[in-house]
């Protein structure tokens, strides 16, 4: 089975880095494909044996509606060649229960959908984690997550399956019926707040990007990104604390059993709840 994963980046090293380490394990650096959006020398000497595509940064407003035809267009293309294709951000790790699947191509080979969601997991760092170094696989320093439905995305498709608002579109035809497919054991990890040296130098860029775009940028998190962090480790605070099992079973509940099927957009997506509970992940994380 001939597998691949697709980002695409603006300076979010870090990120880049973790997304590159973990795709690159399981699937092999050279199927890893990343869109450069600007000239940047640093990303070849993070992903050395990923391909990489630069495309122009002169206009930004509007940008996040052509992002996403670009990906998902880039997306369609490589369903040509590969029999998955895994689309993510770059801060956004999708892990699998190694004692649940073997490999992505185990995972893929169980399902008859043709896209997948995982759970989603909001993973941050909380006073008393240790500082990590660079090359250090997050998973195994950052324990602390909530479940949320704004993360339970769309993830992988066998088909030319365009991705919008975290979900898959489909036609306004077929969103009664097309399949909400989220497998047990497999989960979308976001790194945004895992690492808070790296959150600072990533709000800093969207703070920098909004106020060149001016009054009419409304990327969610980027005019008001330390604001947006603050309220995320607040409520994450306030967020009730379940055991692992709990968690999962909670968020599949709620999240799982209630996807949102939108016939005017033609999109089956996750519920967008958020915080859901908070929990600790279990040690497989780490060795992922």
């Amino acid at each position: 089975m001939k597998i691949c994963a697709i980002t695409m980046v603006y300076r979010d090293y870090w990120a880049l880095a973790q997304w590159y380490r973990h795709y690159g394990g399981h699937l092999g650096h050279r199927n890893l494909f990343i869109i450069s959006h600007g000239p940047d020398p640093e990303i070849a000497n993070i992903c050395p044996e990923a391909s990489i595509i630069t495309v122009p940064r002169e206009e930004l407003l509007h940008f996040d509606r052509v992002r996403m035809r670009l990906m998902n267009d880039f997306q369609s293309g490589l369903g040509n060649m590969y029999d998955w294709v895994i689309q993510t951000d770059a801060d956004e790790l999708v892990c699998f229960n190694p004692d649940t699947y073997s490999s992505f191509a185990d995972l893929f080979s169980q399902t008859s959908a043709p896209a997948i969601f995982g759970l989603g997991l909001n993973l941050a760092e909380i006073d008393g984690d240790a500082p990590m170094q660079a090359g250090d696989n997050v998973l195994a320093y950052r324990k602390v997550a909530c479940v949320t439905g704004n993360y339970s995305k769309a993830w992988a498709m066998r088909k030319s399956l365009p991705l919008r608002w975290h979900g898959v579109f489909c036609g306004e035809r077929k969103v009664a019926d097309f399949p909400f497919e989220m497998p047990d054991d497999v989960f979308f990890v976001h790194l945004k707040h895992a690492n808070l040296e790296a959150l600072k130098s990533a709000n800093a860029v969207r703070q920098s990007v909004a106020e060149t775009v001016g009054e009419e940028w409304n990327v969610n998190g980027w005019a008001k990104p330390d604001f947006h962090a603050e309220r995320f480790f607040r409520k994450m605070a306030l967020a009730k604390e379940l055991p692992w099992d709990e968690a999962v079973a909670e968020g599949y509940a709620q999240i799982r059993d209630h996807p949102v099927r939108d016939p005017k957009r033609g999109v089956v997506k996750p519920l967008f709840k958020n915080f859901v509970c908070r929990t600790i992940l279990p040690d497989w994380f780490g060795q992922f």
